[in-house]
């Protein structure tokens, strides 16, 4: 028991001095008795790196972003499109229908009703003018929970759409033109796309209504029970909008935030008030954006092995093959306490203001886990999975200790040949990751990660490796320790 907890000592001294020169550190004197000495060295490997294309990505996000812009890496435009269902919070109720003023063929009714989009990050700060359309349209069949949803699924292919819905135009900019400017002047004030669903609207049994809002009104109090949960809703009275790109170029932003808003009056102790009710799209019900890369463009940066690269919303990422084997030989008995992996960031010389932002944090996980990592919405643990943020005052990205990786992945490959011959032939990936710009969603009060999702942003960067590298290899930096005999 004592040997164990001076290891782990020796572990957590370590870690922060693995990245020095010396090739033996003789530490022993200072971390245990005079008999039991321990002593660490320190040596590092080389890693080999290489691009691989991410033809898509699991795309169910709690962020969802639209716009359409030219890659200035590549010359390819970018599209992103997303679709979202509408949430039913608990304790959701309309007035009773009595109250409401507002009628339509003797029926309550809706005085108008939109979709609203808040818009953050955009891809110009200074274009914020730029002409945009997209088109609006109804969901005839929803996203369905258990549903792996990747970033190319278009549900216009997929026969989502209703075909006899709503289906609308709609021209916007950034700014919203239509809100005065004493208000977008404000603080508080968030950009927004505004989509009118005034018009006229027929259902799918063919009932015809004034509105959007006034079939929502007349569903809720004809059937209650749809408005049970955002289950039931979203199955019964409305699956959801898909927001398609059509003509522009340069726009792309966050849509943080998103709702349908309903309009009516409604009497309340004998006086009449104009009411507002909004259905959000959040978290708890399906958001996917559908995104469109120009794969040609893509494999050519793919091509290029004198660097390696990560670029988003589904596009590259780099992959690492660790020296596993390498640094166990000839260490089979000691103890690996720290390994140490910095990917070096090359800057993208160009004073095009149009550069992509630099992905602030990358997840290692290995290339046979990637997809069921993200399927099963794991978290990065330090033990399977590993993150690292961007360090600009560095320019790069330091995975600190993966020593527990490495020794999971030397034992898995010990085992596995001890059980079968040809367990290598089977598993040509056993020691290779996945560097992926990803997105984390931390706790604010424990500051634990909470959740893990690719980052469908517009980021770009180029990284120190690939097999014709020009600058100094990627290299892990590793300390071992044992005991003195």
């Amino acid at each position: 028991m004592i040997k164990f907890k001076l290891l782990a000592g020796v572990a957590l001294a370590t870690i922060a001095i693995s990245s020095c020169e010396e090739e033996t550190l003789n530490i022993g004197n200072s971390l245990t008795y005079e008999g039991d000495k321990v002593s660490a060295t320190s040596t590092t490997f080389n890693v080999a790196t290489r691009t691989i294309v991410a033809d898509s990505v699991l795309s169910l996000s709690n962020k969802c972003y639209l716009g359409k812009v030219k890659d200035p890496e590549t010359g390819a435009n970018v599209t992103s499109d997303f679709s979202t269902q509408f949430n039913l919070y608990e304790h959701f109720y309309f007035p009773l229908e009595d109250s409401i003023v507002s009628r339509y063929d003797g029926k309550v009714a809706a005085d108008s009703c939109d979709i609203i989009l808040y818009l953050k990050n955009q891809f110009l700060p200074n274009d914020s003018l730029l002409a945009m359309k997209m088109n609006v349209k109804e969901m005839g069949t929803p996203a369905e929970e258990g549903i792996r949803y990747y970033s190319n699924f278009d549900p216009i292919a997929h026969g989502l759409i209703r075909t006899d819905g709503i289906d609308k135009s709609k021209m916007f900019t950034y700014a919203n033109l239509a809100d005065k400017d004493s208000l977008r002047k404000k603080s508080t004030y968030l950009n927004n796309i505004c989509i009118s669903l005034k018009e006229p609207y027929t259902d799918k049994a063919g009932n015809q209504y004034n509105n959007y809002g006034t079939y929502l009104l007349q569903s809720y109090y004809k059937h209650p029970e749809y408005f049970k949960n955002s289950y039931t809703f979203i199955h019964n009275v409305c699956p959801g909008f898909f927001f398609k790109i059509t003509d522009g170029f340069g726009f792309h932003a966050l849509v943080s935030d998103m709702g349908i808003r309903i309009y009516y009056r409604a009497n309340h102790n004998d006086s009449i008030y104009n009411s507002i009710f909004t259905l959000a799209g959040t978290k708890e019900v399906l958001q996917t954006t559908h995104v469109t890369n120009d794969m040609a463009a893509i494999r050519a940066l793919a091509d290029d092995n004198t660097c390696t690269y990560l670029k988003t919303p589904a596009g590259l990422f780099t992959e690492a093959t660790l020296p596993v084997d390498e640094i166990r030989a000839n260490h089979t008995t000691d103890s690996l306490v720290a390994a140490k992996l910095t990917l070096q960031r090359l800057n993208y010389n160009s004073s095009d203001k149009r550069s992509l932002g630099i992905p602030s944090t990358l997840l290692m996980v290995e290339k046979d886990s990637l997809t069921n990592f993200f399927e099963k919405n794991s978290i990065p643990d330090g033990k399977q999975a590993f993150y690292a943020v961007y360090a600009s005052s560095t320019n790069t990205y330091t995975f600190s200790n993966i020593s527990n990786l490495i020794t999971r992945l030397w034992e898995n490959k010990q085992n596995g040949m001890d059980a079968d011959p040809n367990w290598l032939a089977k598993h040509p990936n056993w020691n290779k990751v996945v560097l992926v710009p990803i997105s984390l969603t931390v706790n604010s009060t424990t500051s634990t990660v909470t959740n893990c999702e690719h980052d469908m942003s517009l980021t770009s960067t180029r990284l120190v490796g690939g097999s014709a590298n020009p600058n100094a290899p990627v290299q892990i930096n590793i300390v071992y320790a044992k005991f003195k005999q």
